[in-house]
């Protein structure tokens, strides 16, 4: 790769070393690209195993748009991290906006989905990230959210 701030992906163990997110919640399995300060891209492996599946839908498994913001949140959680350092891990992190949410393609179990955030402004605290979630470069669902990280440590 050409990015100089990318190493290598960040594995579900140091995810949860970064992020207090557990499962069945924690819906970033990998972060396989950042740039420090700016951008991550994250991966979620849908799988029909996961629990939302048993009434979203029966016969028809979609995952919920809640939660693919979520993934978009945890994936900007763990670049917050990244970008801040280890005194900024398990840290509470909190939603405060997510403005112009739109899904436009379901996800289902066997999508790889491709989480693109993108720092837009930090002042302080508060954080706020224009989001893309794409599969097979299909853009499924967008949002742009604001949080803030707390002092608090969780866990």
């Amino acid at each position: 790769m050409t990015n100089p701030d990318f190493k290598e992906p960040l594995d579900v163990t140091r995810i949860m070393q970064m992020i207090p997110h557990r499962y069945p919640i924690l819906l970033v399995d990998r972060l396989i690209d950042y740039v420090a300060g700016e951008s991550a891209v994250g991966l979620k492996n849908v799988t029909m195993n996961e629990p939302h599946f048993n009434g979203h839908f029966p016969g028809m498994p979609v995952m919920p748009g809640v939660l693919i913001v979520e993934a978009m949140a945890q994936t900007s959680a763990i670049l917050v991290v990244q970008t801040l350092g280890k005194e900024a891990e398990g840290k509470a992190v909190y939603f405060m906006t997510i403005d112009g949410a739109r899904f436009r393609k379901p996800v289902v179990p066997g999508d790889s989905l491709h989480i693109h955030v993108e720092k837009v402004r930090q002042r302080g605290q508060v954080w706020k990230f224009k989001c893309e979630a794409t599969v097979e470069g299909k853009v499924c669902a967008e949002a742009t959210i604001s949080a803030m990280l707390t002092d608090q440590d969780v866990g």
